[in-house]
């Protein structure tokens, strides 16, 4: 079954409508875990996503359905119109707007400090933790069916990170985060700034989301920081943030290398392997980065 047949069914029973009503507009571009396509019906807006091969490996629907209903009074999300948890299909409003990895992400700084200001210090509280040690450990279960073992450099780049934990993951400053705060997430509209894709939603340590935020470019995280303290930051401040965002490419590293062996390299026509020695030299020079 093909995307648009997909869409055309799902569509069809969610709206009780016919299928020459359905119009599948576009495909988002973007991302490389799913497949997200705006889709008219009644002369209306909808995101349509489908998650891409073998996703659920690292996303829990069911949490993600939890997360998203809990996040509504944030007002920060996307109207969610069906989310199935079975198949990861999930149908929202559309907004209307433009992409910050489209834009300048630092002529938005501030409004970008107070979306995650907004999610830290809601008060709100996932039932889940994203407990980034086990989800590590997780991801590298995945590469065990292949008989994968992990390099010397990478197991010698994990000790270092593991022997820095006890300094920085602080249980009791964890909050609900967004998990996945990168700029192609935020969403210029004509009155404010929106965040979406709530898949790694959870509690946990608020640098996490601003560590995410530099993705694509770190130094859009280090010009985040002092905005979101309000305040130049600290030596120990800096540290912390290199010190998540150390973690999240051993992370991706994992998830990269489980990409390419599950044959997403030629799907998608990208190196993941060649990707995943890329979040290595990464992982190593946040590790040295830290003072």
């Amino acid at each position: 079954m093909t995307n648009e047949q997909i869409i055309n069914e799902v569509c069809m029973e969610v709206f009780s409508v016919k299928e020459e009503e359905i119009n599948v507009e576009k495909r988002l571009m973007g991302g490389m875990s799913n497949y997200t396509y705006v889709v008219k019906i009644e002369d209306k807006l909808y995101t349509f996503r489908i998650p891409g091969k073998n996703a659920e490996k690292f996303v829990d629907r069911t949490v993600e359905k939890h997360n998203i209903e809990l996040v509504k009074t944030l007002d920060l999300n996307n109207n969610t119109v069906f989310l199935d948890v079975e198949s990861g299909y999930k149908i929202a409003e559309y907004i209307e707007g433009q992409p910050l990895s489209e834009l300048n992400p630092l002529e938005h700084l501030k409004d970008a400090a107070n979306v995650l200001h907004k999610i830290h210090e809601s008060g709100l509280k996932s039932d889940y933790d994203y407990d980034p040690l086990g989800r590590l450990k997780l991801y590298e279960s995945y590469l065990v069916e292949y008989n994968f073992k992990h390099s010397e450099r990478y197991l010698e780049l994990k000790q270092r990170f593991l022997d820095l934990k006890d300094k920085y993951m602080d249980n009791s400053k964890l909050t609900l985060s967004h998990g996945d705060s990168q700029i192609s997430n935020f969403v210029v509209t004509n009155n404010d700034l929106k965040l979406m894709d709530w898949e790694f939603t959870g509690n946990n340590d608020p640098y996490y989301d601003i560590a995410c935020f530099g993705n694509n470019d770190f130094n859009h995280a280090l010009e985040l920081l002092p905005v979101y303290l309000n305040k130049e930051p600290s030596i120990e401040e800096y540290n912390r943030l290199y010190f998540f965002r150390s973690f999240q490419c051993l992370q991706w590293h994992n998830v990269a290398l489980y990409k390419d062996f599950i044959g997403l390299s030629v799907d998608l026509g990208v190196d993941f392997m060649f990707v995943a020695g890329l979040y290595l030299d990464k992982t190593e020079n946040f590790l040295n980065s830290i003072k």
